[in-house]
């Protein structure tokens, strides 16, 4: 049952930034992470869908659409944006919550749920493998060569010249281009995100977010067993990360639902919002 409440829009601070969200519902928190080049906007589907059972909200990751845009590449290190997370769940008065994350989302969850289990109900990731999976793939030729852009966002100034290129045609490739079903994303939705990452400081932000791969220790740490409730969505037709990548993510995950989407692209939540939402309303034993 959807609920009637519209959503709200608000603002929290949280390791030293304020972040901008949107929340509807009420009960335990359920927080969104989204990915690139996205913004809150990415979950539109999810919101109503769960506010009936929980507080949703969607956060703008640091850098992205009305939150902070800290300056320097170190301040996008994924340690950095775990330390997000776990202040804005503290900043929205909740102890605990069930995390969701996409793409790069879905990364920060993963790191999360590692960093601090205890403070998860349950884990749910969406065409993001498990970082150990990700590490292995990266040296196979097939995932290199689907993964090139990492290499050129290292670039100074000329991805984020060639992101706004003709008023923003690569964004509106990499998600309607991308896509299996183009209508899952309308006109409208496609300015919508093309206006989110023409705001001041954005898409170096965005961007930063690959340059700050190398630094720190996150991505290389030894990843032990994973306790916590977890269901990786998978949509199968993923043009920048293969299906591959998921097949023994239960070495590393205990408790592990792995759910595959056929004829659906990357973006899997807004292509296939009625299968993405059915599945983890199962994972999470509520009513159809």
């Amino acid at each position: 049952m959807a609920a009637a409440v519209s959503p709200q829009h608000g603002f929290l601070n949280t390791n030293g930034v304020r972040l901008h969200y949107v929340r509807q519902g009420q009960g335990p928190l359920m927080l969104f992470l989204h990915g690139f080049p996205e913004f809150w906007y990415s979950w539109r589907h999810q919101l109503n869908s769960f506010a009936a059972h929980y507080t949703c909200v969607a956060l703008d990751l640091r850098g992205y659409n009305d939150s902070d845009k800290p300056e320097g590449i170190e301040a996008y290190r994924l340690e950095v944006l775990v330390e997000d997370v776990r202040g804005a769940m503290v900043a929205l008065g909740h102890e605990q919550m069930v995390l969701v994350g996409h793409d790069w989302g879905g990364a920060i969850a993963w790191a999360f749920a590692y960093a601090h289990p205890e403070l998860l109900r349950s884990l749910v990731v969406m065409n993001m493998p498990h970082p150990a999976k990700f590490a292995e793939g990266l040296r196979t030729p097939q995932q290199l060569l689907k993964s090139w852009y990492v290499g050129a966002f290292q670039l100074p100034l000329l991805p984020e010249l060639l992101l706004q290129a003709g008023d923003y045609w690569a964004i509106e490739q990499m998600l309607r281009g991308m896509a299996i079903d183009k209508t899952a994303f309308s006109d409208a939705d496609l300015r919508a995100y093309k206006d989110s990452a023409a705001k001041p400081g954005a898409l170096t932000a965005m961007v930063n977010y690959y340059r700050a791969l190398t630094l720190g220790r996150s991505w290389s740490q030894p990843w032990g067993i994973l306790n916590v409730p977890t269901l990786l969505i998978w949509g199968e037709e993923d043009a920048a990360l293969g299906k591959e990548l998921t097949l023994g993510t239960e070495a590393y995950v205990s408790n592990l639902r792995l759910r595959y989407i056929p004829q659906c692209s990357h973006w899997v939540q807004q292509e296939q919002p009625y299968q993405v939402n059915a599945l983890m309303a199962e994972f999470l034993g509520l009513e159809p």
